[in-house]
């Protein structure tokens, strides 16, 4: 099984380096996860990621795409819950990318 270390840890990840093991996530492995991808966290990716993290803890499921934008316009309003603002934050796809820094698994649907 893959690994990734974070702050000293090897951290077990899926063959797309998805977090294993989600009660494992830090912040930390979030910030080294978005730094791999070349992004910075701001508070606004925060929102999402910790958005996504209480959704799956309530659903136990992470969101595709659509429904991540929908919930995100009930939660946050029109501003936030669209396409172009949430692909501003996670261009490489919104619903994977801040999947995988929330410390989620893939979320269902997505290639």
């Amino acid at each position: 099984m893959p690994t990734v270390n974070v702050g000293g840890k090897d951290l077990p990840v899926d063959e797309e380096g998805y977090l294993q093991d989600p009660s494992l996530w830090t912040k930390e492995i979030a910030e080294a996860f978005a730094e791999k991808d070349g992004i910075k966290l701001t508070d606004e990716h925060w929102e999402i990621i910790n958005f996504l993290r209480n959704y799956y803890q309530e659903y136990e499921i992470a969101p595709a795409i659509r429904v991540l934008v929908k919930e995100i316009k009930k939660a946050f309003g029109p501003e936030k819950g669209n396409l172009k603002y949430v692909y501003k934050l996670f261009p490489a796809g919104p619903a994977k990318q801040a999947c995988k820094f929330a410390g989620l698994p893939k979320p269902t649907g997505c290639v």
